[in-house]
């Protein structure tokens, strides 16, 4: 059978660009090498959340007298927070598997080749399609550090499904992935140390904001290396941990290199592009000045009828952009017009508190050399964040253009995670002020805290 979209990968991008094409009437063929879902829901995001849930009703359970109610010896049990865990990605695995089996998707088991931009082979058959969906991916990267071949340590995986709690870990990498790890077991009671090139945790993310996660968490004991890289890895002695070295990225003459011990290495330093090892390759794609694929407003690469999505264009690496990104790609194919923003794209972290922002940071807004202005309040200005979090602040910040359009906007506190959606609106939408106050919202909500700011 010819099918009329070949998808290589089955994660968001994947099984997203599957389940509309499949809607549209396509005949889809969908190969995956491994898990449908990808690594966002069976190593990634989803798991990783389900975790941070459970870490953060213990502490709520901790913290309960606050709201005058007593919690005696609250308390957790690692091996079934990890077991509930599973349990939420099977789950989620059997609704994916139940979408794909539409009448137009096939789905392989396998990994693909790409022969030529019309042939995929799989399994030792050949396969045609009239378009191609490149949705591979990324992977973790792990960083030449002296040493790092001769010692253990751990990635996302091992860190999702480890059941015994380390006295000490040490995390390379302050990014998302970091910090929520760094989250989940400071809340379980392990001693933390957080290595950092930059300086400031939580690149890309709003420094003032960054900054005050950083200090809500040194006051929970998690200590924080900034500008510091590590520069060798070794296996203590007794073989129970890692020893560390590392130094501040600036030469300083009066700093030496210094030495430090943990129970667990976690390796985060970020996560980089799948783009070989199935045959793009032989097609000759053209390449951005950083070398990934290039691709248009409709996702589609300088060869016709090949498109790539998600993780693998190197533009964006989250799970909600591949899902527009596909959405795009198959409308495309479709004859529909759409076309690919990424004015709005939300970045969350959750840890508790949350951080979300979407749009401009004062950091790349003065990059690009626009005229804003910022407007900022705390989190106290809404009614129900403070019934929610007794004794905790936290920050709304928006930022607008000379138009009063809103062009970013950030906050720390919870659920930052929801109420960011209201302001990737206006930002997609273009709104001014005047015009995202006369929406109405339900009140008492967070969410109101925008048009407070604003």
């Amino acid at each position: 059978m010819k099918y009329q979209i070949i998808i290589i990968g089955g994660g968001p991008a994947g099984y997203t660009a599957a389940e509309t094409a499949g809607k549209a009437g396509l005949r889809v063929l969908l190969i995956e090498k491994n898990s449908l879902g990808g690594v966002c829901l069976n190593e990634g995001c989803i798991p990783t959340k389900t975790l941070l849930y459970s870490a953060k009703l213990y502490d709520s359970a901790r913290t309960a007298s606050k709201y005058a109610v007593n919690v005696s010896e609250a308390s957790f049990d690692l091996p079934k927070i990890i077991a509930r865990k599973n349990k939420v990605v099977r789950k989620l695995v059997l609704g994916i598997k139940a979408k794909m089996n539409s009448g137009n998707i096939t789905v392989l088991t396998g990994t693909a080749e790409i022969v030529d931009s019309r042939t995929v082979r799989c399994n030792g058959e050949a396969y045609q399609g009239e378009n191609l969906l490149v949705c591979t991916g990324s992977e973790t990267f792990i960083p030449p550090i002296p040493g790092i071949e001769s010692v253990p340590y751990w990635t996302h995986r091992e860190a999702l499904d480890n059941k015994e709690l380390p006295a000490s870990l040490v995390v390379v990498g302050g990014g998302v992935i970091g910090m929520e790890f760094a989250s989940f077991f400071n809340s379980l009671g392990v001693e933390v140390t957080v290595v950092e090139m930059m300086d400031e945790i939580l690149g890309g993310m709003d420094k003032e904001l960054s900054g005050l996660l950083r200090a809500e968490y040194a006051k929970r004991g998690v200590r924080f290396l900034l500008s510091t890289q590590v520069t060798g890895l070794a296996t203590l002695p007794d073989g129970e941990g890692v020893r560390y070295t590392y130094k501040p990225m600036q030469p300083d003459a009066s700093a030496s290199e210094e030495a430090g011990t943990a129970n667990v290495l976690l390796m985060s330093v970020g996560r980089r592009p799948v783009s070989k090892g199935f045959g793009l390759e032989n097609l000759h794609p053209a390449l951005t000045e950083r070398g990934q694929v290039k691709v248009d407003a409709h996702m589609q690469t300088s060869i016709p009828g090949v498109y790539v999505c998600g993780d693998v264009t190197g533009h964006s690496l989250l799970a909600h952009t591949a899902i527009r990104e596909a959405e795009v790609a198959v409308h495309a194919i479709l004859g529909k017009e759409d076309a690919m923003s990424y004015r709005a794209i939300p970045a969350v972290v959750y840890t508790n508190p949350e951080i979300a922002g979407v749009g401009e940071t004062e950091d790349t807004a003065l990059a690009k050399g626009l005229k804003y202005r910022v407007a900022e309040l705390p989190m106290a200005f809404s009614g129900r964040f403070v019934a929610e979090n007794e004794g905790v602040n936290g920050v709304c910040k928006v930022l607008l253009d000379e138009d009063e359009r809103v062009i970013g906007a950030h906050v720390l506190g919870n659920p930052a995670s929801e109420i960011i959606a209201l302001a990737a609106m206006a930002i997609e939408l273009r709104l001014t002020a005047a015009e995202w106050k006369k929406i109405v919202c339900p009140h008492p909500s967070v969410g109101e805290i925008f048009k407070e700011v604003i």
